[in-house]
């Protein structure tokens, strides 16, 4: 095998593959990402037997094609220490030569021929979404999966098809989030009653691997297995196993709530703010709603208090919720700072709802003050 390519193309390319290397394997073979060249592309392809991905380099072909395993860590840091525009890889049984235009590395290598296949997509009955909407539905629920649980089912994304819809949940037990948005389909492809449970560090890479958002990213499910294609990367992961919650039971349905009109970056502000004064064992910030305006109230011992006001178009009776001020600023920083957003709150003790005009809600579950405010030691005490 032969390539001259442009580095930082392959860089792009070699770091993202390099996610799914496990960093300790008994198969010393995963904990490199080997290289496919042929006369019209070189892809790299990477596993940990759980998730593995092919993604293309784009622009590059091989003038001898072949392939060979390259190691995480050394040729890693070579792409990342050189600074030739492009490098020449050349594998024979030997190993690997690296050249730049002043520079040249041989490391050892061991045969492709032992790497673990990674599927291409070849199914011909998938849906179909928008490259830019995906990477939203990921990264607008991502944050709110539970990977320490004990129940695996929310340590990963719910995707559930409908015929034109699809709809991303993820909860950690004391929020939830969702968003829905448009789904198409070539052939007949099946949305079925089973849960399809993305791994939270699949996705990751999902969204990572999603560099033209722009273009239609292909779905499909084949046995326990789901595949993502996009237009430079196949990605194959195994499902979580287990039942999601009835997450359709947590959305309130509220017809005597009070809805406020927000903006994001001003309430932003205002929280991180309010934040200053609390800590990991005091997280809790009381949300005050009345008298035009919201004001957000932090108390911790031994470091101090704050009370910061936002203007708001509500003058009814006021309304105390404490809410952890991470679960919210959350829900706010995957957002642009000049969006529009309506909560939907009823009083303290109830969840509060916050939603978007475009699919996208987020349920926060309110903290008892005793518990917000309290010490860990005393928490621990109180058990």
């Amino acid at each position: 095998m032969k390539i001259t390519c442009n580095r930082g193309l392959l860089q792009t390319a070699f770091q993202t593959a390099a996610t799914v290397v496990p960093s300790r394997s008994p198969k010393p073979v995963l904990q490199n990402v080997k290289m496919e060249a042929t006369s019209d592309r070189v892809t790299l392809i990477a596993t940990d037997m759980e998730v593995g991905i092919r993604i293309d380099v784009p622009d590059q072909q091989a003038e001898i094609p072949g392939s060979a395993l390259l190691s995480v860590a050394q040729f890693g840091s070579i792409l990342r220490e050189a600074n030739d525009e492009s490098l020449t890889i050349e594998a024979d049984g030997q190993g690997i030569l690296v050249r730049g235009e002043r520079s040249r590395f041989k490391l050892p290598s061991g045969n492709p021929q032992e790497f673990p296949d990674v599927a291409e997509f070849s199914e011909s009955n998938y849906f179909t979404i928008g490259g830019r909407l995906f990477k939203e539905l990921i990264r607008r629920t991502l944050f709110a999966t539970d990977a320490e649980s004990s129940r695996y089912a929310l340590g990963g994304i719910l995707l559930e098809f409908d015929e034109d819809q699809v709809t991303a949940v993820a909860t950690d037990g004391r929020r939830l989030a969702k968003m829905s948005g448009p789904l198409g389909s070539e052939g007949n492809p099946s949305s079925g009653d089973s849960m399809t449970i993305v791994p939270s560090r699949s996705m990751q890479l999902i969204e990572r691997a999603l560099m033209n958002t722009d273009a239609d990213v292909h779905l499909a499910t084949r046995g326990n297995d789901f595949m993502v294609r996009c237009p430079t990367a196949t990605v194959t992961t195994r499902l979580v196993e287990g039942r999601f919650p009835r997450w359709r039971d947590v959305l309130p349905n509220r017809p005597e709530a009070i809805l406020i009109d927000m903006t994001v970056g001003p309430l932003l502000s205002a929280l991180r703010q309010a934040a200053i004064v609390t800590s990991g064992e005091s997280r809790g910030i009381d949300f005050v709603f009345g008298e035009g305006a919201l004001t957000l109230r932090g108390l911790t011992a031994d470091i101090g208090e704050s009370e910061i006001q936002v203007p708001i178009a509500y003058d009814g009776e006021l309304i105390s919720m404490c809410l952890d001020h991470r679960y919210v600023a959350d829900f706010l920083k995957v957002l642009d700072g000049g969006r529009n957003f309506t909560l939907n709150i009823v009083d303290g003790d109830s969840a509060a709802f916050f939603e978007t005009d475009d699919g996208y809600g987020y349920v926060v579950m309110p903290l008892a003050r005793d518990r917000a405010a309290r010490p860990k030691t005393q928490e621990a005490a109180a058990h």
